[in-house]
């Protein structure tokens, strides 16, 4: 019983800081509730997955979670992907982008990494609140990808070290 009272503690910690994140709690809880309604619309995570990203013969889709990606603008919610091939995000609400006739265009953000494009993970902690992880994807050109706000970070973290772990076993292979 002890156990399971753990893992509900750990879950509600994940999900008070997933929510705390976002800018008010009715839009988090709106963006979320559109979410599910798009996930289930189309059919599960892996159909949202091969329609947002182009999908390769033999791709897996290995897990996908909810978190936030850290930018400039500050953090976007969405969904992190991680499959056999990459790891890809996408937001969950659009944004607008201004166009060159003035107008504005609606799009959701997205990244995507192919897997041979990343160096390594870092996992961080915010010293004041080691509660607040961050994970890090530093890629082989020098860019980094800031992520938070998981609603189950180790998870994320061991499945991405995981992949990107077996990716670079793989590449030795050969």
């Amino acid at each position: 019983m002890n156990l399971i009272g753990k893992k509900a503690g750990t879950f509600a910690h994940g999900v008070r800081e997933h929510v705390r994140l976002g800018p008010k709690i009715s839009e988090t809880v709106k963006g979320k509730l559109s979410l599910g309604a798009r996930i289930l619309q189309v059919g599960g995570l892996e159909k949202v997955f091969k329609q947002l990203f182009s999908f390769r013969e033999g791709e897996k889709l290995l897990k996908a979670c909810q978190c936030y990606l850290s930018t400039t603008a500050g953090p976007i919610a969405g969904l992190l992907f991680i499959s056999s091939e990459k790891v890809a995000f996408c937001s969950e609400r659009s944004i607008k982008v201004p166009c060159a006739n003035g107008e504005y265009l609606r799009v959701h953000y997205k990244v995507v990494v192919p897997l041979e494009k990343i160096k390594g993970v870092n996992q961080s902690e915010n010293m004041k609140k080691p509660s607040q992880k961050y994970m890090e994807i530093v890629t082989v050109d020098g860019f980094d990808i800031w992520f938070m706000g998981f609603l189950n970070y180790h998870k994320a973290f061991k499945c991405l070290q995981q992949t990107i772990s077996q990716r670079l076993d793989d590449v030795d292979t050969f």
